[in-house]
This record gives structure tokens, sequence and C-alpha cells, in this order.
């Protein structure tokens, strides 16, 4: 119940959005519907469906036809007949398996298990590919405004420096005041060029994940409430982190797999019936009939004996293939524990710094406008002031990046938890994708003949046309 609160708070907090502006929940729908990582890993959980199938069909009828036409080289005793042909020939075999032991009905368990861990890793991917979306669109808000703060003090320095050269013309102030407030505004404009430069950096990653460029962008909505402990954030992790759930199921497949395995040392029984037909297509018959037709039912069963210790070694090997899966569990366990302190502490120091920051950011406009009030009246230095304006953008700067960083990683605490997925941020655009549509078409198919219809890729590119490859036409020589 929990859990369904703190979902329905968040998402109604991305349906409220700036009408005028690109909000987070239009950038997560763009992601979702067209992001090649999630698109894939949907197309990688149809190949799992279908493993189902592949494992069914092994406990189902095989039915096979022969058809051929024959003539006799040599025939003796016996074999001899009064003409040596052409025989047109045709056989129907149908063989059904009565017991197999149990290798059919586990791979089907193992097949649907390892299903289970498919839609599990789709979930995992989904969260990973918001959670990446989330971090390029506070990229490109941090980096705009970071250039927006940079591109105020480069015109801050500018004036600065033209009111320093006018007070030298009349003797005020020195050739070295002069000098500093030119290296200041020179660095200030370095700074500006650097920053502009991670901003094309952050815009060209979101065009990557989100597949557009960004437009204006809205401030996001606030996060659900949290967890208050880094212990409650591991225990709703351990219960929902997909990743986790999905190297479990693994393993449990794996357990399956064994059986399967032990099964190929077991005596199989199958039920067959067969149906022929001969017919004597030219050449002498001795006055009998030139066709005839034969059928037969019967049960046949097989017993190993000895098969080169190929059992043993396909045992031994799904055990071990097994033992790896728990391994890797374990491994998975203790990565999502120190993913989900790691994000717990980034987010609550992150949480601090805004604070802090807020509280350096006030300062320093007080500072700033202290000194340059001093400055007027020759108790501070154009040093003092140029050092009190460096200042208050360092907080400035420090204050973005730090709304920046709390909000991602609040964010990957929510994917650690298992709660960033599309289910959970309600998004619109269209129904959701259904990971049971494609196994309820393929699990169950009986026929040999349908097809799914191929497609092209559903990811969108995000190649324009002036970034096209030329085609260069050869000249004639």
């Amino acid at each position: 119940m929990k859990r369904h609160l703190l979902i329905g708070t968040f998402a109604a907090a991305l349906v409220a959005g700036t009408a005028s502006a690109d909000t987070l929940r239009e950038a997560l729908n763009a992601a979702y519907r067209t992001n090649p990582t999630l698109t894939g890993q949907r197309e990688a959980l149809k190949v799992t469906d279908s493993s189902v199938a592949i494992a069914r069909a092994a406990g189902r009828p095989q039915v096979s036809a022969v058809v051929g036409v024959n003539r006799d080289l040599t025939a003796s005793g016996s074999l001899r007949r009064l003409g040596k042909g052409p025989y047109l020939t045709g056989g129907v075999d149908i063989s059904y398996p009565l017991f197999n032991g149990g290798s059919v009905r586990n791979s089907i368990t193992a097949a649907k298990t390892r299903v289970e861990a498919g839609r599990a890793t789709l979930r995992a991917v989904e969260g990973d590919v918001f959670t990446e979306a989330v971090a390029a669109y506070m990229d490109v808000i941090r980096d705009r405004s970071i250039v927006e703060l940079n591109e105020n003090q480069v015109r801050v320095l500018g004036t600065n420096l033209e009111a320093a050269r006018d007070r030298f013309e009349i003797g005020d102030v020195t050739r070295t005041d002069v000098a500093q407030s030119e290296a200041r505004q020179a660095l200030a404009r370095s700074t500006l060029e650097t920053a502009r430069g991670r901003l094309t950096s952050s815009e060209e990653n979101y065009r990557r994940v989100i597949g557009q460029r960004p437009g204006v962008l809205a401030p996001p909505p606030p996060l659900p409430p949290l967890p208050e402990t880094a212990d409650l954030a591991v225990q709703i992790a351990l219960a929902s982190n997909p990743d986790f759930i999905a190297i479990s199921r693994q393993a449990e497949a794996a357990r399956f797999d064994i059986r399967v395995a032990e099964a190929a040392r077991l005596p199989t029984v199958s039920g067959v019936a067969s149906g022929d037909y001969v017919n004597t297509l030219a050449g002498d018959t001795g006055g009998g009939p030139r066709s005839g037709t034969a059928t037969s039912i019967g049960v046949q069963g097989r017993i190993p004996l000895y098969q080169g210790g190929l059992p043993a070694a396909r045992i031994a090997q799904s055990v071990a293939l097994e033992g790896q899966l728990l391994e890797q569990r374990i491994a998975t366990e203790r990565a999502v524990i120190a993913t989900t302190r790691s994000a717990f502490a980034i987010y609550r120091a992150a949480q601090g710094a805004v604070l802090s920051n807020q509280i350096a950011v006030k300062a320093n406009e007080l500072a700033l406008e202290g000194a340059r009030a001093e400055n007027s009246v020759g108790t501070r230095t154009i040093l003092d002031v140029l050092n009190a304006e460096q200042e208050l953008l360092n907080s400035q700067v420090a204050l973005v990046t730090a709304r920046r960083d709390s909000y991602v990683a609040g964010f990957q605490l929510l994917n650690a938890m298992g709660q960033a997925e599309a289910d959970d941020l309600g998004l619109e655009g269209g129904p959701l994708y259904d990971p049971l549509g494609n196994y309820r078409s393929v699990a169950g198919n009986w026929s040999d003949w349908s097809t799914p219809r191929r497609s092209g890729p559903t990811a969108t590119s995000t190649a324009t046309a002036e970034e096209q490859p030329q085609v260069l036409v050869s000249q004639p020589r």
C-alpha cells in the first residue's frame, strides 16, 4: 500500500507541468517509446518467450511424411522382385511421447522461469533508462543555468573593467587594478566557453537517451517521500529490485535444467503409428496387384544403457551453471545493497549541500554588496570586489550542481528500490508495453506455419538530414 501511495504521489507530480516547456514526464515518455536500449530488451524478452513453445514442442505429437520414386539396380534372394520398377513409395509416421523421464515437464518449467527472469530484466532496463533520462534532463538544466551564470559574470566583469579604466584615466585607481579586472574578465570568458562545451555535451547526451533535442525544460516535479533510513531502503530494494529478482529466477531455472539432464539416463516410451503405400509404376508384377498399403500401431521403448558418459557430463555442467548463478545472486544482492546505500547517502548529502549552498549564496550576495559599497568609499580594493563576485558565482554554481545531484540521487534510490518503472511513473502517450501480449501469442502456439510479421526498428534515429553521409557520385573518366 505504501509503495502505491509513493508511486501515485510522484506520478501526479509528473502530470503537472509547464505548458510552454518540455517536462520531465514528456522526456520520460519519449525515452519509453523510442530508446533503443529499451526497445531492444523487449525484443530479447520475445526470444525468451519463444523458448516455452520450443520446450512444449518436445512433448507434442510428431508427424512426418516421406515420398519417393525408386528403381532397383540389383536384387537377389528373398529381396528379388519380378521387375525393377520404378516404384512409388509413400508413408506417414506419427509419434507421441508417453514417458520421457520428466525432461519435457522440467524444460517447460525452466523456460517459464526464465521468462519471469526476462520480464524482471526488462523492468530493470526500464528503470535504468529512466534513471539515465532523468540524469540527462537534469544535466541540461544544470549546465544551462551554469552557462547563464557565467554569461552574467562576463557582463558584470566587463562593466567593472570599463569602470576601472575610467577611474584609471582620472587617477583614482592604478594600472594594477585595471590589469586585475582584465585578468578576471579573460578568466571568466574562458570559464564560459568551458561551460558552453559541457552544455553541448549534455544536450547531445539528452538527444541520445531521449531521442530528440532538448527544448525549454521545465523544472522537475518533487520526488516522492523516500525512506527515512538506509536500512528501510535496503529492505524495499531486496524485495523489489528487478535485477535481484531476475538473477533469482535464473538460478531457479538452472535447478530444473539439472533435472532435464538427469532424465537423459531414464527410459523413454512413445506411441507410434505409421501408414505406407507402394505402387509399381512399371515392370512385371507376375499378375499381382501393382499397389498396396500397410498400417501399423504400437508402443516403442528406449532404454539407454551406455552413452559414452554424456549424461553425467551434462549433469555436471548443469550443476556448475546453477552454482555460478547462485554465486551471481549473492553478487547481485551485494550490488543492490551497495547501490541503495550509496544512493541514499548521496541523496542525503546533496540535500544538505543544497541547504548549505543556499545559505552561502545569500551570504555572498551580502558580502558582494558590502564590498562594492566599501570600495566606493575607498576601504576596499577592486581585487576585494572581484573576489567577492567570484565567490558568489562559485556558490551559485555549487547550488545548481547540488540540486541536480540531489534529484538524480533520489531517482537512483527509487530505481534501486524497483520503483522507477513505467507503471510507477504514470506515463501517457498510448498504452504501456505489455510483455504478456507476445507470450500469449507464441508460448502456446501449435502451428508450424505461423510467422510473426517482420517490421523495422521501433527506436528512432536521431541523425538529422545535415548529418547524413553524402553519397558521392563517381565522375565518368
